[in-house]
């Protein structure tokens, strides 16, 4: 239940604190008052849509806070727990949005607390769905939509026919994805062949060629040696004669190792004198080694290459083979065996495209079984409950002024089964006794689809048999449009019906209907009297002879009437009899 709502420079209101109780409380106020924009502060709390055009001219924000009492039982209770937010001692939530105003065109920033706690503004949204129900003019518009019909229906079935529909929704929406893989697959099954017979073809060349990891590259270097076998071999054995000497020449020369192992004794031979040259002449020894090393090494090379150009063709023939391959499938054999792996894969997806298309029609069989399955249960439970809700309908409506009214609620097979089931739900109102039955989407007036919203909403929330959940509080914007006279009076009648058990919040017009109410606010705007005229509203609540005054107002146009205070003095005495 709403306790209290403080509005801080939103629209015309510049500061007003609402005080809100059980049973029925209406807001009323003259055209332009500000009353919408006691509603918008409301819509803010519940999450709705900041607008920073709402700020108030001058300000640099709006605020609205509200607080709200839980009960132990309420789910929004476990939801504003999970957000994190605080109880006051009290057991009551306190929720805070703020509305930044624009600036140079760019859209102020909103903001969201829940108990303390920032939050997003669609956890509000969230916790509202628990605690509040509203309902304004733009409801009877979709009262005449067979979708708002269908709602109406599913929630006045309530227990788990709620989770029966999210099954149902959940099983169509696989459908559709399975339904859309399926036409893919099949679609794209020539496709699919031309891909696997090019990969197939590829790789068995690759196994053909059966290229090894580096091959590439020690081929190319192979094939470089054996090209210029003749001035490999005779850079060697130069560079071995001038490290170790030409021993098979007969010639004495001095070589690089004959001249190191004479530095080697002067050293040695000195060595005993002083240690610097001693440690000189060990790394000359070191040195001899290496050149002796060095030149075994080139004796060998020299001794095993050999010019083979029988070889040098077979590297050559390799190498293209290879060639082709990396042209085809990578810069180099790295890139190849790579292709090769990954095409391997794809083979065998595309290769099991027909068993996919198998198990995909096998899961539509199985879901279309299942579809048939909640769909029957669903018409069942709706077919069950339309008999039940026409009739706590056609009761309300009887005791708003519409008597021999009925509602027929009609579920038909649909066209096609949808999301929401094999069913096109619709609501047919019959005006009067004798009068045919017509959709209300085609027949109903305004005044006759306010009455039935209301009806609707009173069976959802008293109806003995309905298992529609009840919120605590239920708001009304202009319930009363179009209606006028006794039935004014009658709709009056069962929002303070539906208030002995609930919160009911009212913006209206008609004094028929304010004269039921619990509490009784009123909008006023005033001026400031200066060159600008600046407006400013504010709500306060009436009693005794203020609210007579204000149903004189309502009725009139004229406060001070005698005739209309005499008028209102009745309204307010009838409408206790039987309360």
């Amino acid at each position: 239940m709403i306790e209290e709502i403080r509005i801080t420079d939103l629209g015309v209101i510049g500061g007003a604190h609402v005080e809100l109780g059980r049973g029925l409380t209406v807001l009323t106020g003259e055209t332009g008052a500000g009353k919408t924009m006691v509603l918008t502060a409301l819509d803010l709390l519940l999450g709705g849509k900041a607008d920073p055009a709402a700020v108030r001219v001058g300000a640099t924000s709006a605020a609205v806070e509200g607080r709200v009492l839980l009960r132990g039982s309420d789910p929004a209770l476990e939801r504003a727990r999970d957000a994190g937010a605080e109880l006051d001692e009290d057991g009551s939530l306190v929720l805070l949005r703020t509305v930044g105003a624009s600036a140079d065109g760019a859209s102020g920033r909103s903001r969201a607390y829940l108990g303390g706690r920032s939050v997003p503004q669609a956890v509000l949204g969230e916790l509202a769905a628990d605690l509040v129900t509203v309902h304004g003019q733009a409801d009877q518009a979709r009262l005449r939509s067979p979708a708002h019909q269908r709602d109406a229906l599913d929630a006045f079935v309530g227990g788990d026919h709620g989770e029966r529909l999210a099954r149902y929704r959940s099983a169509w929406q696989e459908r559709a994805r399975v339904d859309a893989e399926l036409a893919d697959l099949v679609a794209r099954a020539q496709d699919r062949v031309r891909e696997a017979e090019l990969l197939r073809l590829g790789l068995a060349e690759v196994e053909r060629v059966d290229p090894q990891p580096e091959e590439d590259v020690e081929l190319a270097q192979e094939a470089e040696r054996l090209a210029h076998a003749e001035d490999l071999r005779a850079a060697a054995a130069g560079a071995h004669v001038a490290l170790a000497g030409d021993v098979d020449a007969g010639v004495d020369s001095s070589s690089a190792s004959d001249l190191v192992e004479q530095a080697r004794r002067l050293l040695d031979h000195a060595g005993p004198h002083d240690a610097t040259l001693a440690s000189l002449a060990v790394r000359v020894g070191e040195a001899g080694f290496l050149l002796a090393d060095v030149a075994a090494e080139l004796s060998s090379y020299v001794e095993d290459l050999q010019a083979d150009p029988a070889r040098l063709d077979a590297v050559q023939r390799r190498r293209a083979e290879i060639g082709t391959l990396t042209r085809s499938y990578g810069g180099d054999v790295a890139q190849v065996l790579e292709w090769s792996s990954a095409a391997g894969l794809r083979l065998l997806e595309l290769e099991g495209g027909d068993q996919r298309i198998e198990q995909l029609g096998a899961r539509r069989s199985e879901l279309d079984a299942e579809l048939e399955a909640q769909a029957a249960l669903i018409t069942s439970a709706r077919t069950a409950a339309a008999d039940r809700l026409a009739g706590a309908v056609s009761d309300e409506l009887a005791g708003l002024a519409m008597a021999g009214a009925r509602l027929q609620v009609e579920v038909r097979p649909a066209d096609e089964p949808g999301a929401h089931g094999a069913d096109r739900v619709e609501m047919l109102l019959v005006p009067h006794a004798g009068a045919p039955a017509r959709p209300l989407g085609k027949g109903a007036s305004g005044g006759e689809l306010s009455r039935v919203m209301l009806a609707i909403e009173v069976a959802l929330a008293t109806a003995p048999d309905s298992g529609a959940a009840r919120p605590e509080t239920f708001v009304f914007d202009e319930v009363d449009a179009g209606v006028g006279g006794r039935a004014a009076v009658e709709v009056g009648r069962r929002l303070a019906a539906l208030a002995r058990d609930a919160q009911v919040l009212v913006v209206t017009h008609l004094a028929q209907v304010a004269a039921f109410a619990d509490h009784h606010l009123v909008v006023t705007k005033s001026s400031d009297g200066g060159v600008d005229l600046v407006t400013e509203s504010d709500v306060r609540s009436v009693t005794d002879e203020d609210r007579v005054r204000e149903l004189a107002r309502m009725l009139s146009g004229q406060d001070d009437s005698s005739a209309a205070r005499t008028h209102a003095a009745e309204l307010l005495a009838q409408s206790s009899v039987g309360r």
